[in-house]
């Protein structure tokens, strides 16, 4: 096989560490300046390399090496660059990353495939920034919500719109739904990821394959209310304590979890913030109010709807009885994908010839590789083992395990784009 660039991945992690360090861990802010400098790292690197490069509306990057037929549909790969605040240096990037390390090795040794591939830098995956799922990958098929435009960034308050506008992009091609990708002139996309869960570092698998995305239903902005009142002068039967009704809240969906759970069903569920207002709350003050945020997550839409369920039930019945009101504000979310059957078998086949013996397993987290699916394009998704999660600063991926996953990456993307090596050598 063709052996991709290993020498520059190392290279480009280097330097995407230098642009994005915060003091604490990696932030490539979401139409920011992190993640402008991490799109203009790849777009220099392709142009040494001599790829032809691309932006559209929404300044997703297009990264292709031409084909010898450019009208057949193109082959896809790559990933995110932008980064959650204080995450790590792999999430997303080691997708890009990969991508154009297999193509320097194409080109290195002078192969060229039948159609078109191409390495795409998918802008706003991360949606710690902006309130909304897959902008990127989203926009580029013209399917963004107009409204979604007017969403605001968690930390500048400024719009999305306003964001993508001052950095060259342009909103109002994305306001009408102008689309840069069309599925029917795409053959397959393929995303190579760290898994950003404990699953493969604990039963010592390098690579896993990824069989489906899963969906979520999230609440941001929620909170229940209730009433102020002296901690030392109110007795208990005369509290409406929001602490305590979202304290049960809690712990009955908890055990509802756990009991979805023996019954078969796969989800997750988080409440990832829960705050009372600083101005108000005291430690002699009964809390009446409390701001929270609810993440659930599931392959299948119907356990979302059934979760969703259990939650709304449960605090009806806790306002009963606490004498509090859920406020639930927007809704947000996103739909399961599945991965397509030919293309798991491809990168199976593909990791056991690199020497790794991959396992199967779902993605609980989101990726762009759900938006591809969704349109009807063979999606396929490579993880990477993984030490210590993602969404952190500890993301601690092995260059081996990297390179076992380039390799079987480079590959697929090979087999898919009907690679031609100088002297008729196999390019797999």
């Amino acid at each position: 096989m063709i052996e991709p660039d290993m020498a520059l991945a190392a290279r480009l992690f280097e330097q995407l560490h230098a642009l994005s360090f915060d003091g604490t861990g990696i932030t490539r802010d979401t139409y920011g300046a992190g993640e402008q400098r991490a799109h203009a790292l790849m777009a220099d690197t392709a142009q040494r390399l001599g790829l032809e490069i691309r932006r559209d509306a929404a300044l997703n990057l297009y990264l292709t090496l031409p084909g010898r037929h450019r009208d057949k549909p193109v082959v896809m790969t790559g990933s995110h660059l932008d980064s959650v605040p204080r995450g790590g240096n792999y999430d997303g990037a080691a997708g890009v990353v990969a991508g154009l390390a297999v193509l320097a090795g194409w080109i290195r040794d002078g192969a060229q495939p039948d159609r078109d591939v191409t390495v795409m830098g998918v802008r706003a995956e991360e949606s710690a920034w902006f309130p909304v799922s897959y902008i990127g990958s989203t926009s580029a098929f013209g399917l963004l919500s107009p409204q979604a435009l007017s969403s605001r960034r968690a930390d500048t308050g400024r719009t999305l719109s306003e964001h993508i506008g001052e950095l060259g992009g342009q909103p109002e091609a994305m306001a009408r739904g102008e689309a840069a990708l069309r599925p029917e002139a795409i053959d397959c996309f393929v995303e190579l990821h760290i898994e950003q869960g404990p699953v493969l570092e604990g039963e010592g698998h390098a690579l896993g394959v990824v069989t489906g995305i899963c969906g979520s239903h999230r609440y941001r902005q929620a909170q229940v209310k209730g009433r102020y009142a002296h901690s030392g002068a109110t007795p208990r039967t005369h509290r409406q304590d929001a602490v305590v009704a979202l304290a049960a809240l809690i712990e009955r969906l908890q055990r509802e979890w756990r009991d979805l759970e023996a019954a078969g069903h796969e989800l997750t569920l988080t409440f990832g913030q829960v705050n009372t207002d600083a101005r108000q709350a005291d430690f002699s003050k009964v809390p009446g109010q409390v701001s929270f945020c609810v993440d659930m997550r599931s392959r299948s839409v119907d356990t979302l709807r059934l979760l969703d369920s259990l939650l709304l039930k449960t605090a009806g019945e806790l306002e009963a009885s606490h004498g509090v009101r859920f406020e639930w504000g927007p809704v947000s979310g996103s739909q399961p994908a599945v991965m397509d059957e030919a293309l798991q078998q491809a990168l199976r086949d593909a990791a056991l010839a690199s020497g790794v013996q991959p396992r199967l397993l779902p993605s609980g987290a989101g990726h762009d590789a759900a938006t591809f699916s969704n349109r009807g394009i063979p999606t396929a998704m490579l993880f990477v083992r993984n030490a210590n999660g993602s969404h952190n600063p500890d993301e601690a991926m092995d260059m081996d395990d990297f390179a076992s996953g380039v390799r079987s990456l480079g590959r697929v993307l090979a087999l898919r784009a009907g690679l031609a090596g100088p002297h008729n050598r196999s390019p797999i």
